[in-house]
């Protein structure tokens, strides 16, 4: 079977996230499995035009970016693409949609599938200034009446429940199990000396970060001598101001911004920290969480579509209400109960380790295979 996947980022884009490992995660076990896969993503600063990564073809051309104008828009770079070379040559085209989808059922005739992680929502009100945060709320929901009879893949039961919503019929809905990528060595770290909160993912103001900050405000003042390490990036304009917002705040001091970090960095600073903490406005799974688990740290994230999904409660973690005091609270109290972190600690470990990519591959090309 020859598969197109039509994605913004590809898995080698600075900006990718977890929906970008997820994707290369199953393309690459497609490969291995005799199916010919070609992904058709944005390009970036650096990077060629087309690339073999792991077996996987990928073609770039357009911008990922749909609030600063950079050159042509990724999803019309692909329709242009498709129809002068591409039609017809595909056995399955996967339109995966990030808040603005390729809209794949005006100009793909064959078999279809949408891939989706998150239904955007909320999200553009906060990502987003005007008029975006006006016009992707109603876009999002006038392009849905268009995908109402294609299949749907997504990756938690919130998302399904966003997609109900939105028309989307449940026969028409997969969700798939969720994997896991973890280094091949992996050292065991001890425990920092200070309190030591970590946060991953891309600086953004639905990640929540800046909420992070005011967590860390609230705890400094029982704990003096509390740490955040912030892993990931984001836009230097808005990393700048996280930064002027923490010098505000009187906790800069307290805060180290590593930026991308390796993967096997990564696994080490999570070790490493007592808590990860997740206070994302929304997500489509949450995959920080098992990650962290698997060295040993447990969560303590907002309760949001997305997350809880993935920390199950009081055994990998504790969800909160949606408020940087109430984080905190139920930062200060788990952290009192020795008995409970440990109890966390184990049960984070012990799920973690269920998690697996060859079944998220297996289960999305089974369906594939039958639309």
């Amino acid at each position: 079977m020859k598969i197109l996947i039509l994605n913004w980022r590809d898995i080698n884009n600075p900006e990718s996230g977890g929906a970008e490992v997820l994707t290369h995660e199953m393309a690459k076990r497609w490969v291995k499995s005799g199916h010919e896969v070609t992904q058709f993503s944005a390009k970036f600063f650096g990077a060629p035009e087309q690339e073999i990564i792991d077996g996987v073809q990928v073609i770039r051309f357009g911008s990922a970016s749909i609030y600063r104008s950079v050159g042509i828009p990724v999803h019309i770079a692909a329709y242009v693409w498709y129809q002068r070379q591409q039609k017809g040559r595909f056995d399955l085209v996967i339109d995966e949609i990030h808040g603005i989808p390729f809209f794949t059922p005006w100009y793909v005739r064959g078999k279809k599938v949408a891939f989706i992680c998150e239904v955007a929502d909320k999200i553009w009100n906060v990502a987003f200034s005007f008029p975006l945060n006006f016009i992707g709320p109603v876009v999002e929901r006038y392009y849905f009446h268009f995908y109402r009879d294609m299949p749907f893949l997504t990756i938690s039961p919130s998302t399904k429940t966003d997609l109900l919503q939105m028309g989307i019929q449940e026969q028409n809905i997969t969700v798939l199990p969720m994997g896991l990528n973890v280094p091949q060595r992996m050292p065991r770290y001890p425990k920092e000396k200070f309190f030591t909160l970590i946060f991953v993912g891309r600086l953004t103001k639905a990640k929540g970060i800046e909420d992070a900050l005011d967590v860390l405000v609230h705890l400094k003042k029982i704990y003096p001598k509390i740490r955040l390490w912030v892993v990931g990036q984001g836009n230097l304009d808005y990393i700048q101001q996280i930064t002027n917002i923490a010098q505000q705040l009187k906790v800069k001091d307290c805060v180290q911004f590593f930026g991308f970090v390796s993967q096997e960095r990564k696994f080490e600073l999570m070790s490493r920290a007592h808590l990860l903490i997740a206070p994302s406005l929304k997500e489509g799974w949450g995959l920080t969480v098992p990650e962290a688990g698997y060295v040993g740290t447990p969560t303590v994230a907002y309760n949001v579509e997305g997350l809880r999904d993935v920390v199950v409660q009081d055994k990998t973690g504790l969800l909160t209400q949606a408020t940087p005091e109430q984080m905190s609270q139920t930062i200060i109290k788990l952290f009192r109960n020795k008995h409970m972190y440990r109890k966390l600690q184990m049960g984070a470990q012990k799920i973690a380790r269920t998690y697996s990519w060859d079944q998220t591959a297996k289960v999305a090309l089974s369906k594939l295979q039958l639309t």
